[in-house]
């Protein structure tokens, strides 16, 4: 595909997206009708699709519109790309633009707003100064680029220099990061990962730099009874294996036990023993050391990793997850034993997600006091995480 060809691709997947399809979906759709895309050609489209979601709302304002068209004409005008070249209306190329067009782009008739500028949604502006304060416009210009690609160095298996030295062997250069002992950062060909030996031989896992943290402030130990309640693909859960070096018990549950349908295979790859469990199983197993709650949550925090989420993220439907984030830690925290830790997190900026959900819980159940919390930005250099460790007396 010429350039202009995968500009045409990423105005049309933005069109479907902007409908209200999902993002996923709609390139897979797209990727599956267009065989002829190589890798290359699908990664170029995905790039630019993703890069305009992220920063959707200020794209249309330099542009003058909100469209698959519009979005993509401001996002390669504002990279310094020739864009007569590429909207040339030739064969499979994206229309030539217009005169209307060329006078709006880069001339707009009001002055951004902060949630256009920004980029988020504008009932959320009052929550995130609230819970980022003047943070805010770093904490969302971050947000506005593309996520790094991290890994887990698997500890029951290698050491984070010998890791280092396999990815090496095929191409992936990476380097460690201070936020997590076990982590790296890809710095060349992260995209060569998937076909890697350290990869398939589960000496590596992929998993934000922050997430990695959050799993390392659970401190689960060799011994412990361990449940990792919202387990979902289970990253959290291989994180919590190694940190227990094979010994005790670990117990992955979600209440869609579907979601957890890869992780018996990712755990025999890494050398990890979980054991999984649906919701009518947990009362027989008793009581755990240590319970991590990673619930469901508006992921505001993980951005720019599921750009089109912060779309369609309204207030009824934030008001719905804080119910269930409630409801789902008061439920996680009858399986804690008596001196035992209750985890909770989220991949979330938003104090109504974490400290508020927090208060409401240890106020409602006294016998739980905060032993520590920890909270995570971008500007930490990994996704944004809320912590925090609740002891049962």
């Amino acid at each position: 595909m010429t350039p202009s060809a995968r500009l045409s691709a990423a105005i049309s997947v933005l069109d479907d997206i902007l409908s209200g399809e999902s993002a996923e979906r709609t390139l897979t759709r797209w990727a599956r009708n267009n065989r002829y895309a190589g890798s290359k050609d699908r990664a170029a489209v995905r790039d630019v699709v993703f890069d305009c979601l992220r920063r959707q709302r200020s794209l249309a304002h330099h542009a003058g519109a909100m469209s698959g068209r519009a979005l993509v004409m401001a996002h390669q005008d504002l990279a310094g790309e020739p864009l007569d070249e590429l909207f040339n209306g030739e064969k499979f190329a994206p229309e030539e633009i217009s005169e209307a067009e060329r006078e709006a782009l880069g001339h707009p008739q009001n002055e951004a707003t902060l949630p256009e500028a920004l980029d988020f949604p504008d009932f959320l502006l009052p929550e995130l100064m609230r819970s980022l304060g003047d943070d805010l416009p770093a904490i969302m210009e971050a947000m506005q680029e593309r996520a790094p690609v991290d890994l887990r160095v698997n500890a029951l298996k290698t050491t984070v220099p010998e890791a280092q030295q396999r990815l090496a062997k095929d191409l992936i250069f990476t380097e460690p990061h201070p936020l997590s002992k076990h982590a790296l950062r890809i710095t060349q060909n992260p995209r060569k990962l998937a076909s890697s030996w350290a990869y398939s031989y589960g000496f590596v896992e992929l998993q934000d730099v922050s997430s990695q943290a959050v799993s390392e402030f659970c401190q689960a130990k060799p011994g412990m009874r361990v449940l990792d309640y919202c387990a979902g693909g289970g990253g959290k859960t291989l994180a919590l294996a190694a940190q227990m070096g094979g010994k005790g018990e670990l117990v992955a549950h979600d209440k869609n036990f579907q979601r957890m349908n890869s992780l018996t295979d990712r755990a025999s790859r890494s050398g990890a023993v979980v054991k999984l469990a649906r919701t009518e199983d947990l009362p027989a197993l008793g009581l755990f050391d240590l319970v991590l709650v990673d619930a469901p949550c508006s992921g505001t925090g993980a951005w720019r990793r599921n750009p089109d989420n912060k779309w369609r993220l309204d207030a009824a439907s934030l008001k719905s997850v804080i119910a269930l984030q409630k409801q789902i830690l008061k439920t996680a925290s009858a399986f804690v034993k008596p001196g035992g830790t209750l985890v909770y997190a989220t991949c979330s900026l938003l104090r109504a997600e974490n400290e508020d959900v927090v208060a409401a819980f240890v106020e409602a159940c006294p016998e739980w006091v905060v032993n520590g919390k920890l909270n995570l930005s971008p500007l930490q250099g990994g996704d944004g995480f809320f912590a925090c460790k609740l002891l049962r007396e």
